[in-house]
């Protein structure tokens, strides 16, 4: 099976791939999220995993916008333990560092780190892209803010682990394919939906749910492209589509909103935090 990622080797991503599926599955990296997306829409890999949430950064927004216009649904869920280092070229002193390079998420994540040693902090499009970089370019007045295994992928040297602000640092990802998947008994929902813009119209929206005694996980606000301060609301509940109490508020939500997709049912990810 051939999943596809955002990154290069060494990425949280691929981290995450092989803590869930092990063996079974063969990571493929790929420069941008859209990417993971349009690869397995056409079919060329089984399926993807993309990041949605940071228990520091929170949402990931793009991933939910990308959802919305995708024909893909969401498979599956796995949640990863975020532990960063600081990775420099092998003989490199704390002293000479200057600049720190890393993907926007682990910079935020990292902040009072990077604050406390002053660095300039240097966004790129991924954390273990920034370690084949630094090291491609033999930069030694540079660290890069990636996993353990990324300083292992690239033969780098690790100057401090657990940078991270907080350390209850966790990131949730999505598996994203084509179908849809069976009731397990422990599952969760992911739609969007549109209401009109007047008063009371999102909470006649929201007691669709509670009504069933639906327990509501999330609620995600999104700007609706063409209708300004008008959004498109996300929504995570426990239980699967098919379940009776999930289809009575999916018809009475149809209802009450002038748009709605599912985006997916599927298994809940155990969290041993």
């Amino acid at each position: 099976m051939r999943v596809a990622y955002q990154g290069e080797p060494g990425a949280y991503s691929e981290e995450a791939i092989i803590k869930h599926w092990g063996d079974e599955a063969q990571p493929v990296p790929l420069p941008y999220l859209q990417d993971v997306f349009a690869k397995v829409e056409q079919g060329g890999l089984d399926l993807g995993l993309v990041p949605v949430e940071n228990t520091i950064q929170g949402s990931i927004h793009l991933t939910y916008d990308l959802l919305l216009d995708s024909e893909l649904t969401i498979q599956g869920e796995t949640i990863l333990r975020i532990n960063h280092s600081l990775i420099v070229n092998p003989g490199t002193k704390l002293e000479e560092i200057k600049r720190v390079f890393s993907h926007p998420q682990a910079i935020g994540q990292s902040r009072d780190f990077i604050e406390k040693y002053d660095l300039e902090s240097v966004s790129t499009y991924d954390t273990a892209g920034s370690v084949k970089m630094i090291k491609e370019m033999e930069l030694r007045d540079a660290a890069a803010i990636a996993s353990r295994r990324a300083a292992e992928v690239y033969s780098m040297e690790i100057l401090a682990e657990g940078i991270e602000t907080h350390q209850e640092n966790y990131t949730r990802f999505l598996i994203i394919g084509k179908g849809k998947t069976k009731p397990t008994g422990r599952d969760k929902t992911t739609l969007s939906f549109i209401t009109e813009h007047k008063p009371g119209s999102l909470l006649k929206a929201l007691h669709t749910i509670s009504d069933q005694g639906i327990n509501l996980l999330k609620i995600e606000s999104r700007p609706l492209i063409g209708k300004p301060w008008e959004y498109i609301f996300y929504v995570e509940f426990e239980g699967h589509e098919e379940d009776l109490r999930v289809k009575k508020s999916l018809d009475d939500l149809e209802n009450v909103t002038t748009s709605i997709k599912k985006l997916g049912s599927y298994p809940q990810a155990s969290f041993l935090g």
